[in-house]
This record gives structure tokens, C-alpha cells and sequence, in this order.
């Protein structure tokens, strides 16, 4: 059992927050690493769990782990930069952080669009759109759930194509789109829906960061308007001057 000092002024759950915090300051635990359940610890500790777990909820707010449901908690990794400029792509960003990017399909339908992405995509009130769900990962840990729309009336085959080619870009070449550029982005943070919690992994009280973008082809038309959910404490968006 790990002694903590009883009766000497500094609440237990602190001292188990620190010497958490020390371990993974000097290495002893590497970034990804799960941590020992809430009963491993406190057994070792020698306390109840909901002690243990406010010591693990502080180290959260510091940013040194990530509670993921149903997993576990983890200690944290670096944050990944995400760089919107003229050309943003997900698995560029990614790679540039240095991380492996992956991610999955959650499923393609078309729906009647709504004002928000009529007015995006220069589409009229009730036109059909695609719309493209999936999930972006770094190292295998979520980061981001989005939504991508494209109007069906410009690209019929779209998802024929993206099942065919895999990714959104090489399926926009396909169909003739060989380069798109970023026209706007904006970015808010927004409380998380309940889905959008559990897909990411996170707590459901924790924000999102909410991105919405649109990017045209080289003749200035609307080719895709985006909406992105991301997990605050993995991702920062970060713009450059110039960009």
C-alpha cells in the first residue's frame, strides 16, 4: 500500500492528485498509457474510489490525462495542431503533429438540404444533398466527428466514388474537382451532444470545438460545405496570417 500523510492538512485526494502527477512528470507513465482503474487505486492508496476519482478529475482539468467512457483514463497526449489555411486536410495536419491519422466511414445518405447548407453550397430550398459522416483519428484516439455535404445534382455518383477511392479528396478528383482551396472558417465552442460525446470519447459536459467550413473549386463554386465536432483538449485550430 502507498502511504499518504492522514491528519496533516493536505486532503487526501490531493496527495494522490501529486503523486500522480509527479509519476507522470518524470516519465514513470508515457503519453497514451492507461492509468490503474479507480479500485486498483484505491486499494493501493488505501481509500474509497470517489476519493480517487476527484484526485483523477483534477489531473483531467490540468489537462495531464483524458477520461475516456468506458475506457479508462489516459495520460495525455500533445495536443495536435490543426492548421486551417487555403489547403486544410485532416491527415496532413495529423501527419504534421507528427501522429498517425486514420478514421471511418459512419455512413452516407442524402437528405433535403437545409437553409444553413443551402446557403453554403449556393443550393435552392429543397435540393437533395450527400452527406458524409465519419470520424477522424490521430495515433487511433478520436478527434474530430464530421459532417461533410455535397450537392447531389453536381456529383450523382458521389458515393459510389468515395466508396471506391476512400477519401473525400480523391474522390472529388475523380470527379473532376482536381483541387479545391478553403473559402471560410469558422469555429465556436459549443456544449456536446450526447452522440457526438461517446463517439469522440469524452465526457458529455466537456465542450467541442464546432468548425464550419466551405471550399470551392478553382472557378470560385461551392464544392463542399463541412461541419466538424472536435475534442477541445486533443485539437487546437490554429490559423496563420497570410494563410
Amino acid at each position: 500500500m502507498t502511504e499518504l500523510a492522514r491528519g496533516e492538512g493536505t486532503a487526501l485526494w490531493r496527495q494522490i492528485a501529486l503523486r500522480l502527477e509527479s509519476s507522470i512528470v518524470a516519465g514513470d507513465h508515457q503519453p497514451g498509457e492507461r492509468l490503474p482503474t479507480e479500485h486498483r487505486m484505491a486499494e493501493s492508496f488505501g481509500v474509497n474510489r470517489h476519493t480517487v476519482r476527484r484526485a483523477v478529475a483534477s489531473l483531467e482539468e490540468a489537462g495531464l490525462v483524458r477520461i475516456e467512457q468506458g475506457r479508462g483514463t489516459f495520460v495525455q497526449e500533445s495536443v495536435v495542431d490543426y492548421r486551417v489555411k487555403q489547403r486544410t486536410r485532416f491527415s496532413e495536419n495529423v501527419l504534421n503533429a507528427r501522429q498517425e491519422p486514420s478514421g471511418r466511414v459512419l455512413g452516407v445518405r442524402e437528405e433535403a438540404v437545409e437553409e444553413a447548407v443551402a446557403k453554403a453550397l449556393e443550393l435552392r430550398k429543397g435540393s437533395a444533398v450527400w452527406v458524409i459522416e465519419r470520424v477522424g483519428e490521430a495515433n487511433g484516439r478520436p478527434i474530430s466527428v464530421s459532417s461533410h455535404y455535397f450537392a447531389k445534382a453536381r456529383f450523382p455518383s458521389l458515393p459510389e466514388i468515395f466508396a471506391e477511392a476512400g477519401t473525400i479528396t480523391a474522390a472529388l478528383e475523380r470527379l473532376g474537382v482536381g483541387d479545391y482551396t478553403r473559402k471560410i472558417t469558422r469555429v465556436t465552442a459549443r456544449a456536446a451532444r450526447a452522440a457526438d460525446a461517446r463517439l469522440l470519447q469524452q465526457a458529455p459536459n466537456k465542450p467541442i470545438l464546432l468548425t464550419e467550413g466551405i471550399n470551392v473549386d478553382a472557378a470560385g463554386r461551392p464544392v463542399e460545405y463541412s461541419v466538424g465536432r472536435w475534442a477541445s483538449d486533443r485539437v487546437q485550430i490554429v490559423f496563420e496570417a497570410g494563410q
